[in-house]
């Protein structure tokens, strides 16, 4: 399969690029406007405005709606802060005729993920994966690779059945394709902090996609949740597949391997497990796979 970047009524913005001081970036040719599907705009936020609309859309996912605990900061601003923010690209989608509550049309931003190049990464300590997960072998073994790690992507409540998750992953895999990216990292969630209340999902992940052992990631010491693996035998592969959170489920069936064990973060409220997923693989699934469903009701973090 080939890349498919859908560019009927898509408008770019010749070299303009995001100004941010913690880094210089190369995203010229790309946007900040990636492209506009009717009254949709999939961009990569060149402002601090619009960074901060993504932050509110991430507070109210992942603060009101889940279970995360915020600090004094985020209650008072209604925003979400992650110190990773300042070195990632983030990737909004746009309704540029939302209707807000006084009855007039504004622009709204439904929809957002941040994305941290490994380069980048490199220079400034590391992946935010990293504060769970062990990459030091993945990275050694792997350091020729493009990588980029996904995170705090969601999507607005009454957008994740309709464009919003779609044109998410349009945006997504626009970024990939201009970057040359050869894998995309970063962690899937359980709802909640007891992993043993998952042990039977997370056995199933165990059994069913392992990362190859040259990609394989563990949790870093200390940090692995406790719980019982299963035998397969012992797990009702259909069922377990049924009850999956539904971004996990899409990434396997865009092809992605877990890493070994998960890890409770118990800010977010969340089991995580790490998924990686090259793009070779992504290239092959991709045209079959209704990206829609990608994060229906569910977040990467």
């Amino acid at each position: 399969m080939t890349h498919r970047h859908e560019t009927a009524g898509a408008t770019q913005i010749g070299t303009q690029v995001l100004a941010r001081p913690a880094r210089e970036m190369d995203n010229a040719g790309l946007g900040p406007l990636i492209q506009r599907v009717g009254a949709f705009e999939i961009r990569i936020a060149a402002t601090r405005k619009e960074i901060g609309k993504a932050r509110r859309l991430r507070f109210k996912t992942f603060y009101e709606e889940g279970g995360a605990v915020a600090t004094l900061r985020e209650r008072l601003s209604r925003r979400e802060y992650c110190p990773f923010d300042a070195l990632c690209d983030h990737i909004v989608v746009v309704d540029t005729q939302a209707v807000g509550a006084s009855g007039r049309r504004k622009r709204k931003v439904i929809a957002t993920c941040r994305l941290l190049r490994g380069e980048i990464a490199r220079l400034h300590g590391g992946f935010c994966t990293q504060n769970e997960f062990d990459l030091d072998g993945l990275l050694a073994l792997h350091g020729d690779k493009r990588i980029v790690e996904i995170g705090r992507a969601c999507v607005a409540q009454a957008y994740r059945r309709t464009k919003g998750v779609e044109l998410l992953w349009r945006g997504v895999w626009a970024y990939i394709a201009h970057h040359r990216i050869d894998m995309m990292i970063g962690c899937a969630s359980f709802p909640g902090r007891e992993a043993s209340a998952h042990a039977g999902l997370l056995s199933f992940l165990h059994h069913a996609a392992p990362a190859p052992a040259a990609l394989c990631v563990a949790p870093v010491a200390g940090r692995r949740a406790d719980f019982v693996l299963q035998p397969m035998r012992e797990i009702e592969q259909r069922r377990a597949l049924a009850a999956l959170p539904p971004l996990i489920k899409a990434y396997l069936r865009l092809g992605a391997t877990f890493g070994d064990g998960a890890v409770v973060d118990h800010q977010f409220a969340t089991v995580d497990v790490f998924t990686l997923l090259t793009v070779e693989t992504m290239r092959e699934r991709f045209q079959r796979f209704d990206p829609a469903r990608m994060l229906e009701s569910s977040a990467v973090q």
